[in-house]
């Protein structure tokens, strides 16, 4: 008899735990795809699969050719996959038609972890990084790169038909000119979409610029803030589109400009994520309210009663009627209305909120509490993108890189909860 897998791991491991895990979930999302009449090709466990993406994913093993390999070779990944070898694209099909299941892992383990008692929701620190999407920056076009792209192509294109067809319709095309089409037609859409942004961005400045008016009309004052200013023809560019990750954007970080989108997170004490989400662009304004409420809604969901008490948030998250809403709800809000660069405060926000928070900060509880944001939530993204080398998304569009993160943040909770249970056993 060939000798037992689970006996060539010490005990302890987190290949072992990630099974155990496995077996306290409700996986139904996941059984729900496969018919039970017997029909098609048997498929893989999704249990299996789901146990095998989690332990890849919290080893920092995300291609789908890379887990294949370690499937063979790895003892660990052998134990996890019952000694099976599911191929790449078996993986990677997995992981795309089961996005939003696994996407709700991120829920299921908190939960866990609230059971352990690792969930303490009294202060949130909520923050973002960059990140890598899975498209290059030198894809990107504006309106009138695709308009020239198009007409080249086509041009092309009528130049191969004529040789091929001369004066025939052309109704027998091959396959690879069945494909130019299609890209022909997703450009297309790519060029209607920069329109609409457009259009919705030039709506957008001039109904700004009727409220000034009508502001300065009424009391007889210029409103607050700089006015939106319409840039010359000359000097205006039409916004970019990347044709291979529509939805990334190049976003700045402090190494410049990379082609990505922006992960956000919200945590607790003890770098417990309690919510994620991801949005494309650079700024982080706007999304402290949502990420607040995403992050008491899973409170919820994993039985936790802990209400939050502080939100703490770097300058980028300043919005000050989400802050104002939050403040009414009962929850305090540490968020400087200066970025941490400037050397004396912004001139352009003066009195009322912007005083009250300046003066809160500046007191040694505000300031002391204020301080644990650092240490709360930044050592998450730098374990995740060094260690785990969860720097880049392996999937494209907006949906497949959001459940992408939910797994990322997953697993990073998995690993909390198993350092937290097992690993002091082991060693």
């Amino acid at each position: 008899m060939p000798p037992d897998l689970w006996s060539w791991l010490p005990e302890g491991h987190l290949a072992l735990f990630v099974i155990d895990a496995v077996e306290a979930l409700d996986l139904a999302a996941f059984y729900g795809r496969y018919r039970v009449d017997g029909w098609g090709r048997p498929a893989y466990d999704p249990a299996v699969m789901v146990a095998l993406m989690l332990y890849a994913y919290a080893v920092g093993v995300r291609s789908a050719r890379a887990i294949e390999r370690r499937c063979v070779e790895d003892v660990a990944f052998r134990v996890v996959a019952g000694n099976l070898c599911p191929d790449h694209a078996t993986i990677a099909r997995f992981r795309a038609e089961h996005q939003d299941a696994l996407a709700g892992l991120f829920g299921q383990v908190l939960a866990l972890c609230r059971r352990a008692g690792l969930v303490r929701a009294g202060v949130l620190a909520v923050d973002s990084t960059k990140m890598h999407a899975n498209a290059s920056g030198s894809k990107n076009r504006d309106l009138e790169q695709l308009a020239r792209e198009i007409l080249a192509e086509a041009a092309a294109i009528d130049a191969a038909e004529d040789e091929l067809y001369g004066d025939k319709r052309g109704d027998e095309l091959p396959p690879e000119l069945a494909d130019r089409k299609t890209r022909r037609a997703r450009i297309r859409e790519l060029i209607d979409e920069l329109d609409a942004e457009r259009g919705a961005e030039e709506r957008q400045r001039r109904a700004m610029l009727e409220w000034r008016a009508a502001h300065e009309r009424k009391t007889g004052r210029r409103p607050p803030g700089r006015p939106p200013v319409e840039q010359p023809k000359r000097n205006k560019r039409s916004p970019l589109v990347n044709v291979t990750d529509p939805d990334s954007r190049p976003v700045k970080t402090p190494r410049g400009f990379i082609q990505g989108y922006n992960a956000h997170a919200v945590a607790g004490d003890g770098q417990i994520i309690i919510a994620a989400e991801v949005s494309s662009g650079t700024r982080d304004q706007g999304h402290l309210g949502p990420l607040v409420a995403a992050a008491r809604a899973e409170l919820v969901a994993a039985g936790c009663k802990q209400r939050p008490d502080v939100v703490l948030a770097d300058a980028g998250y300043w919005a000050s009627g989400q802050i104002t809403e939050l403040e009414a709800d009962g929850i305090g809000v540490l968020v400087p209305p200066d970025a941490h660069a400037r050397a004396t405060p912004n001139p352009r926000r003066r009195g009322g909120l912007y005083e009250r928070m300046r003066e809160r900060l500046r007191t040694d509880q505000g300031g002391a509490l204020y301080k644990r944001r650092m240490m709360m939530i930044e050592p998450i993204f730098g374990q995740t993108k060094t260690n785990r080398r969860a720097d880049r998304f392996q999937r494209r569009g907006l949906p497949a890189v959001r459940s992408e993160w939910c797994l990322i943040t997953a697993t990073h909770n998995l690993l909390k909860l198993w350092r937290a249970t097992s690993a002091p056993a082991a060693t």
